[in-house]
């Protein structure tokens, strides 16, 4: 019981203490009369806005729900406290918002779910503050914190799917990457297979140049040779041919 009743006090907003819920069923007398009216004070478009401490007191439950849990078999409820602040009731909240913030070790700029949750409270107190003294200015400030919540939803909705998507298109990023630098491995293994072949076609046509430029040589040899017999024959056959020729004359 002391550990909620410390968990409780942790919020900024006020509320009363808790009180143990008892169950039971009273029946009302038969002879009950009926309510009587209440007095209050002209509203818009002519109906009856009712001021009454008990009203104070639902509208701050239906802003504010209360508080319930089990301990013990036995259920507690703690509701929002309807007593008026103070001017120093404010100051003591901002001195409070502060001191929490500082505790909490909340982040002044960016993201922080701490300082929210605490604005939040200071909000839900003002809140509380401003509807026990016009119930109207509180329901229309009810208006904007549901209005500012339902933003923020929106916003944290919109930055789940923007990090989503960033997280998509990263792994896509990557993975196209990986695709690529396998290609570009199945690239240069086809290049160096390339220049390999390259190389042999080189080395085999310095090969065969050499023995092209052999056997060129050596036909010319032969030829040179060839020649070199033919007319050395020529020249024999040609002295045969005037030795025959001479005595005859």
């Amino acid at each position: 019981m002391v550990d909620r009743n410390v968990e409780l006090q942790t919020t900024l907003v006020r509320y009363n203490n808790p009180v143990l819920v008892v169950k039971h069923v009273e029946k009302p007398p038969s002879d009950a009369a009926p309510p009587k009216e209440q007095a209050g004070r002209p509203g818009s478009g002519g109906a009856v806005v009712i001021d009454s401490p008990r009203e104070t007191e639902e509208i701050l439950n239906c802003i504010l729900p209360p508080k319930t849990w089990e301990e013990d078999g036995q259920l507690w409820t703690q509701t929002v406290s309807s007593t008026p602040a103070t001017r120093q009731d404010v100051i003591n909240l901002q001195e409070m918002l502060d001191t929490r913030l500082q505790q909490t070790q909340a982040r002044e700029t960016g993201i922080c779910p701490v300082r929210r949750e605490l604005y939040t409270q200071c909000f839900d107190e003002l809140i509380r503050q401003v509807t026990i003294n016009c119930t109207e200015r509180g329901l229309l400030l009810l208006r904007v914190r549901d209005e500012i919540a339902m933003s923020l939803e929106a916003y944290e909705t919109l930055y789940c799917s923007s990090v989503s998507f960033g997280i998509r298109k990263a792994l896509q990023a990557q993975e196209g990457k990986e695709k690529l630098q396998e290609r570009i491995q199945l690239v240069e293994q086809e290049k160096e297979a390339l220049l390999n072949s390259i190389s042999d076609m080189k080395i085999k046509a310095d090969q065969a140049e050499r023995r092209n430029a052999e056997l060129r040589a050596s036909e010319e040899k032969k030829h040179t040779e060839e020649i070199a017999f033919l007319k050395k024959t020529n020249a024999q056959l040609k002295a045969q041919l005037e030795g025959i020729i001479a005595p005859k004359k």
